[in-house]
């Protein structure tokens, strides 16, 4: 299905680029979320004259994404968890968990799907988690996991 997009997407492509991707990719997300529309003659030619009011618009979500950056890049963050003799966890410490104490920590929003954890959260120790605030523009962040004492529960 051919699509033109609204936004910059990571891997993707740029402002006003015309794409061929998969019919669910297109209706599902890119096109219910406002990142693209369907590539007709009209939609194409209107693209193309708000390309700069796009553009406009994508350097202050940008900007945003910078600021965002300068506070989050490299910081650690802990998480206290109950664990087995083996050190591994009763569960695992998901996106939306870590999206809560980026909330709680920094008064941040960052949605759980702007996160690529490298490897699952399933153990004692050091992650890292990468946040993607835009397209061009990833932070790094440390989640730093530790024993939850019995006796503080």
């Amino acid at each position: 299905m051919q699509i033109i997009l609204l936004e910059n997407i990571k891997n993707l492509g740029n402002i006003g680029d015309v794409l061929n991707v998969k019919r669910g990719y297109a209706r599902n997300y890119l096109i219910k979320n406002n990142k693209a529309l369907y590539a007709s003659e009209k939609n194409i030619n209107e693209v193309n004259k708000k390309k700069a009011e796009l553009n406009k618009k994508d350097l202050e979500v940008k900007k945003d994404a910078k600021k965002l950056f300068n506070l989050l890049n490299n910081k650690t963050f802990k998480v206290k968890k109950l664990v087995t003799e083996n050190n591994e966890l009763y569960g695992s410490v998901k996106p939306t968990e870590i999206s809560k104490i980026i909330f709680e920590k920094e008064n941040i929003k960052v949605k759980p799907s702007q996160m690529d954890l490298e490897t699952g959260i399933k153990t004692v120790g050091m992650f890292k988690v990468n946040i993607n605030l835009h397209a061009e523009i990833q932070a790094n962040i440390l989640i730093q996991v530790e024993k939850l004492e019995d006796n503080k529960i």
